[in-house]
């Protein structure tokens, strides 16, 4: 059987609903891990579920070791699947590369097409079933080489360039959100999703782009006119 790798859930549903209209018995395993943020300096998915906790209250190392555990010690036929244009589906290929060495697996990589695998429906990405092309042991260690980097850097964020991943600090966002922001006040949950699509281009999740708004206020850069942690229903505007 083949196991395919989902670069997160919404491209993991979506390989799914593929699978099942090509009438196969594949299986799909997806990184709930969005690897493309955070600390990377460890492969402990303890570290992980310690960051993310500070954002989520339901985080479980128990859901990300069991993934790795999969990916590195399964015997089933193994098909990576990812984009270069998303930060997400790329640093998670990355890192798929890295825990898996010389072990041989397969790679459909969407790129070309200038798509991304979490933007896509079952019904588009049927057809790329079956278009697995090995890694060279060239494209192998530049991919090795470059998430060592990354982890070795360590940033809080991982964005996507021409050139691939690069780092980047934890206000890389900041400019973008006071832009946003306009003197008369928005509802930050407008704020957010325009930096989100427009500027981020997709890049950023909402979850990390909320924290930098809190940060943002309590440094005085933005006011809000209530909780901003509440971003569904408060309010903030540059200072006047």
């Amino acid at each position: 059987m083949t196991l395919h790798i989902a670069p997160g859930d919404s491209a993991g549903g979506s390989l799914r609903e593929a699978i099942a209209l090509a009438g196969l018995e594949d299986e799909v395993l997806a990184c709930r891990d969005d690897l493309s943020c955070g600390p990377i300096s460890t492969d402990d998915p303890a570290a992980r579920v310690a960051w993310w906790a500070r954002y989520h209250e339901d985080a479980d190392d128990g859901q990300l070791a069991l993934f790795w555990e999969r990916v590195t010690g399964t015997s089933e036929r193994l098909v990576l699947w990812t984009s270069r244009l998303c930060a997400q589906e790329h640093a998670c290929f990355l890192a798929c590369v890295d825990r898996l060495g010389d072990r041989p697996y397969r790679v459909i990589d969407v790129t070309p097409g200038k798509l991304r695998v979490s933007h896509l429906r079952g019904e588009r990405l049927r057809p790329l079933i079956g278009s697995e092309r090995p890694l060279s042991a060239e494209a192998r260690l530049q991919a090795r080489e470059r998430w060592r980097i990354l982890k070795a850097e360590n940033a809080a964020f991982r964005l996507n360039t021409p050139d691939g991943l690069i780092s980047a600090p934890i206000d890389c966002f900041d400019a973008f959100l006071l832009q946003r922001t306009p003197i008369e006040g928005e509802r930050i949950i407008r704020v957010v999703s325009e930096v989100m699509v427009i500027d981020a281009d997709g890049q950023v999740g909402n979850v990390l782009l909320i924290a930098r708004v809190v940060a943002l206020v309590e440094a005085g850069k933005l006011v809000a006119d209530g909780d901003p942690r509440d971003w569904s229903k408060t309010r903030i505007a540059r200072p006047r």
